[in-house]
């Protein structure tokens, strides 16, 4: 039987979004706690400097609890933060951030900005995935237990917009009566920035024709766009309406078309603050080479080519390079190309004489700590990583400022109210000479 620790004070938060205590001289990290409470915990795995345990009971509440919303919270895993007000979140959030870049002697506090807090708290995700399972007792619809493959049974989620919240309900009263449905694994759905929904239905082969006409009648008798997926490596069918949704950005507004399997910021209000603030942060006077690696769709570089001089987009996924290409030409921006490759094979092609003034970065999550390298070769004149994982960023900085750039500017963006993840925007000069 696991080890029990009683009575543990969790004195603060930490990346990751788990509480932190102390028992015995080692660390206790238990989720679903807050700075202030006593809690009873049972040990999950024990280390030489830390436990990680799982929360019993809350013996003494912090005050800075609030009861949490949403009745599946702590079973299902979308959500680690619920039991905490938004403000607190948010200032957590901001904290977490400065210390990992301070402690990593990448800036200053001085040059850190303050978070940029969601507009809204709850119904902001403008896609979801929901997972299937088929039981014995019928089709299970929801989202994984934490640090699980088991569905928890859900018929409401408070983070999706009111568009995918409707659609959600129309699937449950009416999917159970599809065909095959052990052969449905997932549903994607999302909604544009005109209100306007897609389900992607992923499939084993086996029910792709007749689950396939089921969703074709479920799509027109409700007006969505609709597809279906049984091979990864190949792009969805659309089996009603249309592929793409459009997200709106900038001033004059820009529309961007992407499609199923392509990048976009589940946070589309935040997005559009994120590119404001970018577009602030680099005042680019017109002149500029610039570099977007991982750029998606089009969402910085094309906002970045209005006021630049030439910009250069890279993405490895093909589609969403065919959507950059088609956003520029609708949106009558002709000074930006868009290459389908990787971004190491790109920087690999230019040349320390290729003057580039401007790179941006927005990589997944797992970051891009080998890229860091290649630019202390090109040496370009400013870097604008935006990331979605402080240690990553932490990581792929370093090397960067040991070898002859400064961190002029970091600041924290709240994405993804009542989960632990932050978006960062952090700016960097070369002041030289480079090291490589």
């Amino acid at each position: 039987m696991s080890e029990i620790i009683r009575n543990l004070d969790i004195n603060s938060l930490v990346h990751g979004g788990r509480g932190i205590g102390r028992h015995e001289g080692k660390a206790v990290f238990v989720p679903l706690t807050a700075p202030g409470d006593r809690v009873d915990c049972r040990v999950v795995k024990s280390k030489r400097r830390f436990v990680e345990a799982e929360l019993c009971e809350v013996v003494e509440p912090s005050p800075l609890r609030r009861e949490p919303p949403c009745p599946f919270f702590g079973s299902c895993g979308g959500c680690q933060w619920q039991h905490l007000p938004y403000q607190v979140q948010t200032r957590w959030k901001e904290k977490i951030f400065a210390d990992l870049m301070i402690r990593g002697k990448l800036i200053s506090s001085d040059r850190l900005k303050q978070i940029v807090p969601a507009p809204e708290e709850w119904n902001y995700r403008n896609r979801v995935q929901l997972k299937c399972h088929f039981s014995k007792d019928g089709l299970i619809i929801g989202f994984y237990q934490q640090s699980s493959h088991h569905v928890v049974d859900v018929d409401k989620c408070r983070l999706v917009s009111p568009e995918i919240q409707r659609t959600f309900n129309l699937l449950r009263n009416e999917l159970p009566e599809a065909p095959c449905l052990d052969c449905l694994q997932q549903v994607d759905v999302a909604c544009g920035d005109d209100g306007e929904v897609r389900v992607v239905f992923h499939l084993l082969p086996e029910g792709l024709q007749q689950l396939r006409t089921w969703l074709q009648a479920f799509a027109e008798r409700y007006q969505l766009n609709a597809c279906v997926q049984s091979n990864r490596k190949k792009a969805p069918d659309v089996v009603y309406g249309e592929a793409d949704l459009i997200v709106k950005i900038d001033q004059p507004e820009i529309a961007l078309r992407y499609g199923p399997g392509g990048f976009v910021q589940v946070n589309s209000a935040q997005n559009r603050n994120m590119v404001a603030a970018m577009l602030d942060l680099l005042a680019l006077n017109g002149t500029e080479n610039v570099l977007d690696l991982f750029c998606g769709m089009g969402n910085f570089s094309l906002p970045l080519a209005r006021r630049a001089g030439r910009v250069a987009g890279v993405e490895t996924h093909a589609a969403s390079i065919a959507n950059a290409c088609v956003n520029a030409a609708a949106n009558n921006i002709g000074n930006v190309e868009f290459h389908t490759d990787d971004a190491s094979v790109i920087m690999s092609r230019y040349r320390v004489a290729d003057v580039l003034d401007l790179v941006i970065l927005d990589p997944p999550r797992a970051g891009c700590y080998k890229l860091s390298h290649e630019f202390l070769k090109l040496q370009p004149e400013r870097i604008l990583y935006l990331s979605c994982d402080p240690a990553t960023l932490v990581r792929d900085l370093t090397p960067l400022v040991r070898g002859g750039y400064e961190v002029l500017s970091g600041q924290a963006f709240d994405l993804f109210p009542q989960t632990w993840h932050i978006e960062s925007m952090t700016l960097l000069r070369r002041i030289g000479p480079v090291l490589a």
